[in-house]
């Protein structure tokens, strides 16, 4: 009988693989520079804001937080 963790770190240990659900108890921090993805895509950037946003504009917004995954999608 063989065991197959579903977390573990990747060859010399700069990557951690979870195979399941991460729950934090605490907060993220992500470092200068680094970025969050959803399968090796980074959201695109979003214009700055005027005073005047536009329904669109803040659509625009809600879609992207929603495609790397930090929103829910409907």
């Amino acid at each position: 009988m063989s065991y197959n963790a579903s977390n573990y770190n990747k060859q010399g240990g700069a990557e951690a693989v979870i195979g399941g659900v991460l729950t934090l108890a605490g907060s993220i921090n992500v470092a200068t520079g680094g970025k969050i993805t959803k399968a090796g895509t980074q959201a695109a950037h979003i214009a700055d804001a005027t005073d005047a946003v536009t329904p669109a504009a803040f659509n625009a917004v809600l879609k992207a937080l929603e495609d790397v995954g930090i929103l829910a999608s409907e």
